[in-house]
């Protein structure tokens, strides 16, 4: 930005649809050769090879000027105003104003052209209580690293306000016996029944009402898990939690786009048949409440079956877990492992270790509830210990988005 101005820092996680590559990375060890590497591998992928330029393609940059960060609020409407710029000269097309990591004010189709730095002010509600307040700013490429700044509520809180607990609405969806026999799997349907199960029993615990719906085997087709996903979009408000667990087989199609395997998939129609991550990733991204994902989709016992031994999560659970989207993810398994199942257990070692970990064991400070960071560390351990070590279960939080319950001892 010349000598009289501060640079520019970008993580490359902002960058992710261009360099996200791992069939480059393995090409790479395989040939020693980056440029065979490259044409390899677009040419197995149908990829059309570009190498843009870096500075043509950078995102938004937005910076929020008041409130100032920490600053003392009395009403449920702030006045937020924000400096925005676009160091590519590409136009900004849309603004996202979160509170506590969650959407509550969106502008899209904009074609903002920002010449130095545009400001902006928009009016805000935020809750009753402290609350982080981020803004996100959108080009066609990518969005921009969020800027957030944590308000302290000092106005007074009607006594009702103070006690009302959220509900809870979990899409539950596991998938065993698919139609296509080679696909079939062990315990992914009673995975999500069990998990299903534990939550419907946390109401009037840490939450007012839970509301369940469960789709397994013959019931998860393609068209009952998006009806399941709209259902959890239009249900959750901004003061409930939202859960969706999905279990069975995930593949990714040529372009390395994620799919979940619904029980009438065909692996050679996926794009038509298969539950895109596009339809995941928006449905969660427009959820008025917390978000929570639970993915245990690359089972083992079908390495025969072309494409699902190759499938990778890692794009799709990064994505899901941006800023943008905001979603805790929980991913049962990390890079080219496989989820692990027992007949002793009569569970996959995820879903076995992640009602455990919610029914209380994740609690070992005995603080009464288990919050997403006490679950992480259990799961961790007790997916490790039961599979000795060949499956490491991940999680990942986005920075907009604090520790919070997620179940109560029960």
């Amino acid at each position: 930005r010349g000598k009289d101005q501060a640079a520019d820092f970008f993580p490359v996680s902002r960058f992710r649809s261009i360099f996200y590559r791992p069939d480059v990375i393995a090409g790479i060890i395989k040939y020693r050769d980056e440029r065979k590497a490259v044409m390899l591998s677009d040419e197995v992928s149908g990829r059309r090879h570009r190498e843009p330029a870096i500075e043509k393609i950078l995102p938004p940059v937005v910076t929020i000027l008041s409130p100032a960060d920490g600053s003392a609020v009395y009403a449920p409407e702030v006045a937020l105003t924000f400096a925005l710029r676009s160091p590519s000269g590409e136009p900004v097309t849309s603004i996202r104003v979160l509170v506590d990591g969650r959407p509550v004010l969106t502008q899209r189709k904009l074609s903002l052209k920002p010449r130095g730095e545009l400001m902006q002010t928009l009016r805000v509600a935020i809750p009753e209580r402290d609350a982080d307040v981020s803004v996100i700013a959108a080009n066609r490429h990518a969005a921009s690293v969020p800027f957030m700044i944590r308000l302290h509520w000092n106005g007074k809180v009607a006594a009702e306000k103070s006690v009302v607990k959220p509900n809870l609405y979990v899409l539950a969806v596991g998938v065993s016996q698919y139609r296509d026999r080679s696909l079939r799997l062990g315990f992914a349907a009673k995975d999500a029944q069990d998990f299903a199960g534990f939550m419907e029993r946390q109401k009037e615990g840490l939450y007012r009402d839970v509301a369940v719906r469960g789709l397994t085997d013959r019931m998860a087709t393609k068209e009952n898990i998006l009806d399941g996903l709209a259902w959890i979009r239009r249900e959750t408000t901004a003061q409930d939690v939202a859960m969706i667990y999905l279990s069975g087989h995930g593949m990714n199609d040529s372009e390395g786009i994620f799919h979940f395997l619904p029980v009438n998939a065909r692996i050679e129609r996926l794009k038509r048949t298969g539950v895109s991550f596009s339809h995941i990733r928006d449905a969660v991204a427009s959820l008025a409440g917390k978000a929570v994902l639970f993915l245990d989709a690359r089972h083992s016992g079908n390495e025969s079956v072309p494409g699902l031994a190759s499938a990778d999560m890692t794009a799709a659970v990064n994505e899901l877990a941006d800023a943008e989207n905001g979603a805790v993810v929980f991913s049962s398994s990390m890079g080219g492992q496989y989820s692990i199942k027992d007949k002793a257990w009569e569970n996959g070692a995820f879903a076995k270790a992640l009602v455990e970990g919610m029914s209380g064991r994740a609690d070992d400070e005995v603080k009464g509830s288990i919050t997403i960071h006490l679950l992480d560390r259990y799961l961790f351990e007790r997916v490790k210990e039961l599979t000795m070590g060949r499956q490491t279960p991940i999680m990942i939080q986005p920075r907009t988005i604090r520790d919070f319950p997620v179940a109560s001892r029960r």
